[in-house]
């Protein structure tokens, strides 16, 4: 049985603003953010947590639990059978949610819209200013998850799964590093942040196995290794 998350409203979306975060220099990431200027690197410590994070025992279990299978057909695929962003209330939508929960000393206008605050994209460790810079990614991206079981949802478990607030499904990151991403899986693409691996696949792993979503062998073996990278 599919368990349906709490229907919220991010996702990326179609006519996305052109990024201008430069891309991160090979090593580590520096361990403090560098004066909120756009596209300087911050800190991977001061990124808060996601919701429904499960602990790397849980996401090994979850893992060895997924069903294995070649990926689907995207015949029929269309973004428009994931509606999003949902409202979530007080004109505020799922985009706006996933902005405020995910940034630091955000306001916002009378209309919901993140004015100011900042941010720090886990996949590559990018600092914006402006939420017009920041993408909102579907950790399972939609069109994987059309390939890996959701072609055969209702509309309604389409919607939930492309704003759910409750697993770590949504995540504010650069639009450099979103695009790059596309509808890529694990074995494709992996965030350039490796410190970030860990909890990259933590998050794909359980939105899979919350939703009963495939994997392919690929994924899963680049999964496995991701958990790897978990500390002790």
């Amino acid at each position: 049985m599919i368990v349906l998350g709490a229907v919220g409203c991010s996702s990326k979306s179609d006519g996305r603003p052109a990024a201008d975060g430069k891309p991160s220099p090979s090593g580590s990431a520096s361990r403090s953010v560098t004066g909120g200027a756009e596209g300087a690197q911050g800190a991977p410590g001061d990124v808060k947590q996601l919701p429904g994070m499960p602990t790397v025992s849980v996401a090994r279990a979850q893992l060895a639990g997924l069903k294995v299978a070649a990926a689907g057909s995207m015949a029929g695929y269309s973004r428009e059978k994931f509606p999003h962003w949902a409202s979530q209330g007080a004109k505020c939508d799922t985009r706006e949610i996933v902005l405020e929960r995910d940034g630091t000393d955000v306001t916002k206008d009378a209309d919901c819209k993140a004015v100011s605050g900042s941010w720090i994209s886990r996949y590559d460790h990018l600092t914006f200013t402006s939420a017009a810079k920041m993408d909102i990614d579907h950790t399972v991206p939609l069109a994987n998850a059309w390939r890996s079981g959701a072609n055969t949802w209702t509309t309604e478990q389409r919607k939930a799964f492309a704003n759910d607030l409750t697993h770590p499904q949504l995540v504010a990151v650069s639009a450099t590093s979103n695009r790059a991403k596309g509808d890529q899986s694990p074995d494709q693409w992996a965030p350039p942040a490796k410190d970030y691996w860990c909890a990259y696949a933590e998050s794909w792993t359980t939105v899979k196995s919350t939703y009963q979503l495939t994997v392919t062998d690929a994924e899963k073996a680049k999964l496995t290794d991701m958990l790897t990278t978990c500390p002790a």
